[in-house]
Order: structure tokens, then sequence, then C-alpha cells
């Protein structure tokens, strides 16, 4: 039986878990085991820059965490390597830079498991659909484009037309 010191460290560790998973606007479950130290590096940076934190977890830890957080479903996927990435940022950024390295390694050594945005479960094939979603910024630069578009021709078909007349009354 752990000692009462252990145990109030482990009680602390979910509190503050289950915290930080109440307020994350997403998160995804992976299972990391065979990613090298260099691509783990690699990702861990590309994660930091993105506003993501990832951590490497017991699972009983996750366990007890997610079903404080209300997020009970993600219980399920609970076993082997798992790590979780979450962010109260960009939605899609965590998916997006883990499926990427899900890919790389042909979904073998690193595998995406579960995740959650805004409190609602995707299973695996949800998190790889959510990975394919371009960031908010490249969302927003899209709809600028295509507002502009029907603009920008409107503009240059007005002026065809003022040439025209221009050059009608020359």
């Amino acid at each position: 039986m752990p000692s009462a010191k252990i145990l109030e460290s482990k009680k602390a560790k979910v509190e503050a878990l289950t915290e930080v998973l109440k307020n994350a606007t997403a998160g995804v479950l992976v299972d990391y085991k065979g990613i090298t130290v260099e691509d783990d590096t690699k990702l861990r940076k590309e994660l930091r820059e993105a506003g993501v934190t990832y951590v490497v977890e017991k699972n009983k830890i996750l366990e007890f965490a997610f079903k404080n957080a209300g997020l009970d479903g993600l219980c399920d996927v609970l076993s082997g390597t798992t790590a979780i990435a979450y962010t109260d940022g960009d939605q899609t950024a965590a998916a997006r830079i883990l499926g990427k390295y899900s890919e790389q390694y042909n979904g073998e050594k690193f595998i995406l498991k579960a995740g959650f945005v805004d409190g609602e479960l995707y299973d695996a094939k949800g998190v790889v659909a959510l990975s394919k979603i371009p960031s908010k910024e490249v969302l927003l630069a899209q709809l600028l484009g295509s507002l502009q578009a029907p603009m920008q021709n409107l503009a240059a078909t007005l002026q065809a037309l003022v040439d025209k007349k221009n050059g009608e009354a020359a």
C-alpha cells in the first residue's frame, strides 16, 4: 500500500490535471511507443510553438482526471504508453501536429488513440479527420480570398466598361 505522502501527491496530480482538462478546448491522446528521441524532441518543440502542452502520464492518473473532467469516454483507450497533448487555444493544433507525426510513422509506432474538442469526444478516425482541418489563420485567409475574388472581378469589369466608354467618347 502506498504511503500517505505518495497518495496525496497522486491526488494533487489528478486534481491539477482535472482542472487543466476542464479548461482545455481540445486534447489528443497518442501511443508514442517507438518514436525516436530526435523526433520526440522535434515534436515537443513544434507543439510548444503552437501553444500545445504535451505530457506523458500514467494511465490510472489520466483515468481519474478524465472521469473528474467529464471525459469518461476517453478511459477506454488508456492502455500501453499514453501521452496527451492539450491546448486552450487553436482547437485543431494538437490533432494537426500529432496527425502529421502519425502519418510519418505510417500509424505503426506513433498511434492516435482518441481526442476531444470542447467536451465532444472523438475516436482515432475522428482525430485523423480533425488533423486534416487547416489552422484558423489559414481558414480565415481562404475565406478572405474567396470574398475578395468576386469584388476584384466586379472592379475589373467596371474598369473595363469605363475604359470602353472613354475610348468611344474620344
